[in-house]
């Protein structure tokens, strides 16, 4: 039985967290790609990756290229690609350099990978999301944006913090774009069954609220850089929910088909940017070109 492919676009920070992710939960074979005059880097860290298979007893074909033909065929494809965050930057700052690289990126990921699932990475994620689909003319439900399990996450390590509990044992959920228009939501939120506003004040709630919503400017501000360890884990948890069919929910950019109230024909501006898309839960199954 072949093992899947899988392949990141983008040798930085994050897509070379991202492989290591990979490779240690034994996911399938990892295609590193960055563009030529960065080959060295992404053969490199390919390289450096493999070796330490024998330690922590995973088994993978990595590969770092410049050539996405390497590509060819994968079963989901990661897009990392582009210019990150500096302090003082939003999101949307980003869009004029970062769109022209997602546009490249996806017309080689579509031409050597059609049957793909495709989960995007890139900021402005809703923006690059939508250019992608544009591009690839992939169906809606291969075109994914990783966002939601991300910010889910800080703030579910938030909590934990003001809790001192396990943060096993913390279930949240939040909708709403990757920015700081995110919406968690509290009500969702319980410790072991508990609803959360039984543990903690609403002050404390709110606080932690505000700064999930801030938390990849948080980073950013630290580090003079965008944070890549809890983004590429976020974004390897979709791989594997896709790779296994495990049939998880997480909250990711996903495109809008009458959900929570969005409906194609209500738009104002089918042009708009994030328009079509909405953070929201999907409940993964094994994806296909017919579905």
């Amino acid at each position: 039985m072949r093992r899947a492919k899988i392949s990141i676009i983008g040798a930085g920070n994050v897509g070379a967290t991202c492989a290591h992710w990979a490779a240690a939960k034994e996911l399938g074979d990892i295609v590193l790609v960055d563009i030529p005059d960065r080959v060295g880097v992404a053969q490199g860290k390919a390289l450096d990756l493999a070796q330490c298979g024998p330690i922590e007893r995973f088994d993978a074909n990595i590969l770092g290229t410049s050539d996405y033909m390497d590509t060819a065929n994968s079963d989901v494809v990661v897009i990392t690609a582009g210019m990150p965050r500096k302090p003082g930057m939003s999101r949307d700052d980003l869009i004029n350099v970062n769109v022209g690289i997602v546009k490249d990126v996806t017309a080689q990921v579509a031409k050597h990978s059609p049957n793909a699932v495709l989960i995007v990475v890139s900021n402005p994620l809703d923006a690059m999301v939508y250019t992608a689909w544009k591009v690839s003319g992939f169906p809606t439900n291969r075109i994914l944006g990783q966002a939601g399990a991300l910010d889910v996450a800080r703030f579910r390590t938030f909590l934990s913090m003001k809790l001192g509990c396990s943060i096993e044992d913390i279930s949240s959920l939040l909708l709403g774009g990757h920015g700081d228009d995110m919406v968690p939501l509290p009500r969702f939120t319980s410790v072991a069954g508990i609803p959360i506003d039984q543990l903690l004040s609403q002050a404390d709630i709110t606080e932690c609220v505000e700064r999930a919503k801030l938390g990849g400017g948080e980073i950013v501000k630290l580090m003079g850089t965008s944070a890549y360890y809890a983004p590429a884990s976020g974004t390897i948890q979709m791989v594997e929910a896709i790779v296994k069919d495990k049939k998880r929910i997480v909250p990711c950019a996903a495109y809008c088909e009458d959900d929570y109230g969005v409906a194609p024909a209500r738009r104002a501006r089918a042009t708009s940017w994030a328009s079509p898309w909405c953070s929201a839960p999907r409940a993964w199954r094994r994806w296909s070109p017919s579905r």
